[in-house]
């Protein structure tokens, strides 16, 4: 049977849209508006954002010559300091962090004032885990692997209180919490792993298991995407990994029955139509 099929939970989750949302209406009210880094994770989004006047703010130094403008924090959220230096040129700032991280800031505030060390797993180099440290009072590590955990050492008594990357792959998550129990008596293990997260990675698992090609669609710095391509490429070896209709190569399904198909949490529903289409007549015609 020939079938195409799409994950139910493929493209923007709660944060994304809201995000999104927020910086499309402030762009119809006109007026000097940036985001503070890319809003969200895809090229095709941010780039329409542009040709409606809004601009990105991409370097550590430019929120200090910023003024007389709106600042829109993106989803993925900043470092306290940044609200700081941006209230201080009188910006007026609309917050878009998603709720979920803003959640993930207050546990390592809190807790680091307890006086408990922070370990984060996740990407370091990650916009949102660089900005959910920068909320730590003290000692914050930053680890994904056991190799980056096998280089902390902790004294007799120390409390941590360990964290996650809401897009992280939940799994990996949890080896690495074992890990750090057998290390560390005292410790407190909060799963800050999105929901949505969860589940699209587990959807993206099942599909592509029963998928003999599997197609990802996100942008290419996009951390959920890209982990959805690793869980997929191990279940299906036929999976490709796509920002747009026009980096797939559609005769590569010319020999395939079945095709799955999951985005990142940053695709617009019109790119994942697009390509659903596509694969579709594509399907059609081989049979």
């Amino acid at each position: 049977m020939k079938e195409v099929k799409l994950a139910d939970s493929a493209g923007f989750c709660f944060g994304v849209r809201r995000a999104v949302d927020m910086v499309y209406k402030e762009a119809q009210k006109g007026g000097r508006i940036y985001t503070y880094g890319p809003i969200i994770h895809n090229d095709e989004v941010v780039s329409d954002l542009m040709e409606r006047g809004v601009l990105v703010i991409d370097t550590e130094k430019e929120p200090d010559n910023v003024s007389d403008a709106t600042v829109i924090i993106r989803s993925h959220g900043v470092a306290r300091d940044i609200y700081t230096r941006l209230e201080k040129n009188n910006i007026r700032i609309v917050d878009a962090t998603c709720p979920f991280v803003k959640k993930i800031h207050r546990i390592v505030d809190t807790h680091s004032l307890n006086g408990e060390t922070i370990v984060i797993v996740g990407n370091p180099d990650h916009p949102e885990v660089i900005g959910i440290k920068g909320w730590c009072n003290g000692d914050a590590y930053v680890v994904s692997s056991k190799e980056d955990l096998d280089k902390l050492s902790f004294f007799d008594g120390e409390k941590v209180c360990i964290v996650a990357q809401t897009t992280y792959n939940i799994n990996n998550f949890e080896e690495l919490v074992e890990i750090l129990r057998k290390r560390v008596y005292d410790i407190i293990a909060v799963n800050t792993i999105c929901n949505a997260t969860e589940e699209r990675q587990t959807e993206a698992k099942a599909l592509a298991s029963e998928s003999d090609a599997m197609i990802v669609i996100g942008g290419r710095h996009s951390s959920n995407t890209q982990k959805l391509y690793q869980i997929c490429k191990n279940e299906c070896e036929c999976t490709k990994y796509i920002q747009t209709l026009s980096d797939l190569k559609l005769e590569d399904l010319e020999s395939v029955r079945s095709v799955g198909i999951t985005a990142g949490a940053s695709t617009p529903n019109n790119i994942i139509e697009e390509v659903w289409q596509a694969c579709q007549k594509k399907i059609s015609q081989n049979y």
